[in-house]
């Protein structure tokens, strides 16, 4: 008869967990733009926003990124410059108009900008998704924050005349997208979240 063997367990070698942070990132969601109001983060609590966004993935620590903080004057300055373009590029008036608004209704937002290095070593792809961790990163610290906080993209951010005179962006930089922080007005009730089987492959072998 075999002998039974009790494992013991170390639990020094346990990982130690955060149920807070779980706790956040399970229940986490972005605030509407447009439900976001004053008061927004002064500089400095801006810049511990940001120093916690820069603490992201960044395969060969290139940095393939930055930011441009837009305050309110600059906001007013890029929403008058959203009409002229629209009509350049022959885009629906209604989608002006939110544009215009994304911009002239905001009192704050942050431009992460997609900066590629040059690299033998690192695909300009992984740079641009270490761009796009750099966006998650800012909207979740101003949530852990306590303020609330909207990813957004739109069609004046991929233009390439718009974020070359409005950001002073070089020809080689990108939106990765504007994170727009301010204070929550009107709580957004919860949406429908991914069917987690549905899109999860388990592969044992």
């Amino acid at each position: 008869m075999a002998k039974r063997v009790n494992k013991v367990i170390d639990r020094s070698q346990m990982p130690t967990p955060n149920p807070d942070a779980i706790n956040f990132l399970q229940t986490r969601r972005s605030r509407p733009a447009k439900t976001l109001s004053m008061p927004v983060p002064k500089r400095l609590e801006l810049e511990q926003l940001l120093t916690a966004a820069a603490r992201t993935p960044d395969h060969g620590k290139l940095e393939p990124w930055r930011f441009v903080v837009l305050t309110k004057p600059a906001l007013v300055r890029l929403s008058q410059m959203v009409p002229a373009r629209g009509a350049a590029l022959d885009i629906d008036p209604d989608k002006i108009t939110k544009a215009t608004d994304q911009f002239g209704n905001a009192d704050l937002a942050v431009a992460v900008i997609c900066s590629p290095k040059p690299s033998e070593k690192i695909p300009q792809i992984e740079q641009v998704y270490s761009a796009g961790a750099v966006c998650l990163a800012l909207l979740n610290a101003a949530l852990a924050a306590g303020w609330g906080a909207n990813w957004l993209s739109g069609w004046a951010s991929h233009d390439r005349a718009f974020i070359t005179e409005g950001l002073g962006l070089a020809s080689h930089e990108t939106v990765a997208g504007f994170i727009h922080i301010g204070t929550e007005t009107n709580p957004p009730p919860e949406r429908p979240r991914p069917d987690l089987d549905a899109i999860t492959t388990w592969v044992d072998a």
